[in-house]
């Protein structure tokens, strides 16, 4: 069995991270003692012994629904946005803070990957309405590596979701040199989702239970509010552009 909330997850989250897990393990009466730390995503997510995970939107739509079960959606609070749903914010480095995104998109785009909601689908589908797109792309593997390329100049912009920029606003230096220039439309968040083979329902439940008895550090830590439900149809009907090989 697998479980995984890797999405997330860096050494300052880690313990918050691993007490959710274990309360919601608890809660079921069985799964893994501890989470997955070392396999790859798209492995664990497709994984028919999968117990619980986070993946994100783009995944989902362009073929993880058939394999798996959603759960249900985090809310994490963030203003100006619907419950259960998030936005990138669009980053550049300080010194360029006066540039428009049109002179940016000459420069360097850095995105973690092509299948990511946040890091991708959503900057892309934001300059398309601009008429605007990236004209070189650098293609970093993380959020934080697109992050740090943008603070080392390596990179002229990137987008990040917003909780991923929250967290290296908090622990990462280098978080100083960076300027926001804008933010996305909003989408639904990252989904919870499980395998085949299990009781969507059961897991929500338990989930819930685990999410209410957090400790006000925990959810202080990973900005947990609470749960909501939304339909796959939601997540199926977000827009996705082009692959980068393609724009």
């Amino acid at each position: 069995m697998t479980a995984m909330l890797g999405m997330y997850d860096r050494p300052e989250t880690r313990e918050a991270n691993d007490r959710l897990w274990s309360s919601m393990r608890f809660e079921l009466g069985f799964g893994p003692r501890t989470l997955e730390r070392e396999r790859d995503f798209f492995d664990i997510w497709t994984d028919p012994e999968l117990i619980f995970a986070q993946t994100c939107g783009m995944p989902y739509r362009l073929g993880l629904h058939r394999q798996v079960q959603l759960v249900a959606t985090p809310d994490y609070g963030f203003p100006d946005c619907p419950a259960g749903h998030y936005y990138s914010v669009l980053i550049c480095h300080k010194d360029q803070a006066q540039a428009t995104l049109a002179e940016l998109c000459g420069g360097v785009f850095a995105y973690n990957e092509p299948q990511s909601q946040s890091g991708w689908a959503a900057p892309v589908s934001h300059l398309a309405e601009m008429g605007l797109k990236p004209e070189k792309r650098l293609q970093s593997g993380a959020h934080y590596l697109s992050a740090r390329a943008v603070a080392e100049k390596q990179a002229s912009f990137a987008s990040l979701d917003v909780l991923t920029w929250e967290l290296i606003r908090r622990y990462d230096d280098f978080a100083s040199e960076l300027h926001v220039l804008g933010r996305t439309k909003a989408t639904p968040t990252l989904p919870y989702i499980t395998g085949p083979r299990q009781n969507p329902a059961e897991i929500r439940a338990a989930l819930s239970t685990a999410i209410g008895a957090m400790s006000d550090a925990d959810r202080a830590t990973l900005g947990l509010q609470g749960l909501v439900q939304i339909p796959p149809s939601t997540y199926l009907a977000v827009p996705t552009p082009p692959p980068p090989e393609a724009l």
